[in-house]
């Protein structure tokens, strides 16, 4: 198998909803967009995140999935400045993103925050001065 991700699925509980957060929000453009069903996003050259109907994706997978608390899994979107950790939260809060912390100094020397978008599900907006980061920006 190679080393590489092609899919992030996220199970949401209502596709309208994720679709005005992250279309009329956040201003992302779908690859595919299914009334109700699927909303996926081409989000890298080889990457797409899909936001599929929750009971469906527990249909195909296989039984219920977990609830309540946080979702042991964040995504990360980052940035090429620390003026833009906050401009993205800020969009982030514009299109109705909840639990959002500020941008906080890591010990690791970067800088980071964090907001939710309407499944709970937690993004983690970063300016990363290292190597690393350099490997992930466009």
């Amino acid at each position: 198998m190679e080393q590489r991700l092609s899919f992030v699925t996220l199970a949401v509980g209502d596709v309208a909803r994720s679709r005005t957060f992250y279309v009329d929000g956040l201003g992302w453009t779908p690859t595919v967009d299914i009334e109700g069903d699927v909303l996926m996003f081409q989000v890298g050259a080889h990457i797409v995140l899909s936001l599929w109907d929750r009971t469906a994706f527990e249909a195909e997978v296989g039984g219920p999935i977990a609830r309540g608390g946080i979702a042991p899994v964040t995504l990360a979107h980052n940035v090429a400045t620390r003026d833009d950790v906050d401009r993205v939260l800020s969009a982030a809060r514009a299109a109705g993103a909840e639990r959002i912390t500020g941008g906080t100094d890591r010990e690791w020397g970067g800088y980071t925050g964090y907001f939710a978008d309407p499944d709970g599900f937690f993004w983690e907006v970063a300016w990363n001065p290292g190597p690393i980061g350099e490997v992930v920006l466009p």
